[in-house]
C-alpha cells in the first residue's frame, strides 16, 4: 500500500478539519505559540497537512512543510523499533539480563527511601535487586531507571553529581555512570519514565557493533525515506530548524542540535520533520512495512503496540505519563478502555509525545495516523486533546 503525499480531497472531512486552522491561528495571533504543523492521514492518504505561524519568530521565517523539529521523547518509539529489529534477527532476546550485554549493571542496587527519626529528613538506603533487569524492563520503562526531574527527592542530588546528560561523554561513559546510581524501584514492579531508552541506545551500539545513528540510518531512516531524521541538523539544513519563543528560549533553552553530539540519546536526541515521522508512523500502522519496504514483521508490531504493563497500568499520579485509560507497550502508550482517558480515541490506539511539543498517534481500527509538531514546552499538553477531538469529529465513511 503506497503512502501518498498528495492530499485526498474529501469535502466534509476537510471542512471539519479546517477548525484546526482556527484553533492554531488564534493561539498564534495571541502569542501562545510561535508556529505549528499538523498532518492527518487515513487509509494511506493525507487528508490534512498544514503549517501555521513562524518556524523562527525572531528571524521572521515562516513554518514550512519541511521544518525540522526536536523530537525529545518521540525518539523512544524509533529506538524501540531498532531494538525489535535486533530481536527479530536473533541478536538479542527481550528476557536477556542487561548485565549480560552491559556488565556495568551487574552490581546495580535499589534505593529505599526512609525517614531519619531524629530530623524527619528523608534518607536513602540500598538493597540488592530482587530480580535482574532485562531488556524487556528497559523497553517497558519498568527497569527502575529515572530522570532527575521525576525522581524521589533523595535520589536527585546523586543524579545531579553524576552529570548523566553531559553531551561530551559517550554512551559507554553514560551507562557506566548510570549503573553506579541506585534504581528508584525494583525491576518489573512499576512504570517510571527515565534513562531506559538511552541505555537501549548503548545496547544497540554493543549488539550491532555500530553507533546508534549509523544503525538507525541504515535500518530505518534510509529504507523509509526519512531523509531529515537524525541526532543533529547538518549545517546546510540549519535554516529549517524550528525555534521556540525567544523569551522561552532564554528561560529554558532547547537541545542544541547544530552539531553531532558524542552522547547519542536514545530517549530524546533525534530531530525530524513531520513528513518523515508520518512515514515512520504509517509503517507501524501498515504492520511494519511501507512502500514495499519491510522494517518489522506484522506480529512484532502487534506485540510492540500491545499493553505490557497489566496491573501496573493506570497509576493515578502525575508521573504515569501514558495517562488514565492507557497502558504501555514498547515505546508507546496503548489505549486499554473506551473511557477513563481525558482524550477521545479508540481501543488499541497508541501514541507518544515529546517535551517540546511533538506528538503522534496511530489508530489501527480507523486506519489513522496523525502527527503534530511545534516547539513549546509551556503549551505541549494543550493541543493534543483538542486536535484529537477535531480529527475524530471529522471522520466520515
Amino acid at each position: 500500500m503506497c503512502y501518498s503525499l498528495a492530499t485526498d480531497r474529501v469535502s466534509k472531512e476537510e471542512n471539519i478539519l479546517e477548525r484546526i486552522d482556527t484553533l492554531l491561528q488564534t493561539d498564534i495571533d495571541q502569542g501562545l505559540l510561535p508556529g505549528a504543523s499538523v498532518l492527518v492521514a487515513r487509509r494511506s492518504k493525507i487528508l490534512y497537512f498544514k503549517t501555521f505561524g513562524m518556524q523562527d519568530k525572531q528571524a521572521g521565517i515562516p513554518m514550512a512543510t519541511d521544518t525540522i523539529f526536536r523530537l525529545y521523547s518521540m525518539t523512544k518509539p524509533i529506538i524501540g523499533v531498532a531494538v525489535m529489529i535486533l530481536h527479530e534477527e536473533g541478536r538479542l532476546s527481550l528476557g536477556q539480563p542487561v548485565a549480560k550485554l552491559l556488565p556495568e549493571f551487574a552490581e546495580t542496587r535499589v534505593g529505599v527511601v526512609g525517614k531519619d527519626a531524629a530530623t524527619g529528613e528523608a534518607t536513602l538506603s540500598l538493597e540488592p535487586v530482587s530480580r535482574r533487569m532485562t531488556v524487556h524492563h528497559l523497553l517497558t520503562h519498568t527497569a527502575g531507571l529515572s530522570y532527575r526531574f521525576n525522581a524521589p527527592k533523595p535520589f536527585k542530588e546523586p543524579m545531579k553529581q553524576a552529570k548523566i546528560a553531559d553531551r561530551d561523554r559517550t554512551l559507554a561513559d553514560m551507562t557506566l555512570k548510570l549503573s553506579k546510581l541506585p534504581l528508584v524501584h525494583q525491576p518489573g514492579t512499576a512504570w517510571h519514565d527515565g534513562w531506559s531508552y538511552d541505555v537501549l541506545g548503548r545496547v544497540i551500539e554493543v549488539v550491532a557493533d555500530a553507533p546508534p545513528d549509523q544503525f538507525l540510518a541504515e535500518r530505518i531512516f534510509r529504507p523509509l525515506g526519512m531523509v531529515d531524521t537524525g541526532f543533529y541538523v547538518p549545517q546546510d539544513k540549519l535554516e529549517r530548524l524550528a525555534k521556540q519563543d525567544p523569551e522561552a528560549e532564554k528561560k529554558r533553552p532547547l537541545l542544541d542540535v547544530a552539531t553531532r553530539p558524542n552522547l547519542l540519546l536514545g530517549g530524546g536526541g533525534l530531530v525530524s520533520t513531520i513528513t518523515d515521522y508520518a512515514r515512520f508512523a504509517q509503517m507501524l500502522l501498515n504492520g511494519g512495512s511501507l512502500d514495499r519496504v519491510r522494517i518489522l514483521s506484522s506480529k512484532t508490531v502487534a506485540y510492540m503496540t500491545a499493553d505490557h504493563l497489566g496491573p501496573l497500568a493506570n497509576r493515578g499520579d502525575w508521573q504515569y505519563f501514558p495517562g488514565p485509560g492507557y497502558g504501555y507497550g514498547l515505546g508507546v502508550g496503548v489505549r486499554l478502555t473506551a473511557g477513563m482517558s481525558r482524550e477521545i480515541g479508540t481501543l488499541g490506539d497508541y501514541y507518544w509525545g515529546g517535551s517540546a511539543g511533538t506528538y503522534f498517534w496511530v489508530d489501527p481500527k480507523e486506519e489513522l495516523v496523525a502527527v503534530i509538531m511545534y516547539q513549546s514546552r509551556t503549551q505541549r499538553a494543550r493541543y493534543r486533546p483538542l486536535i484529537r477531538s477535531l480529527v475524530y469529529r471529522a471522520m466520515v465513511d
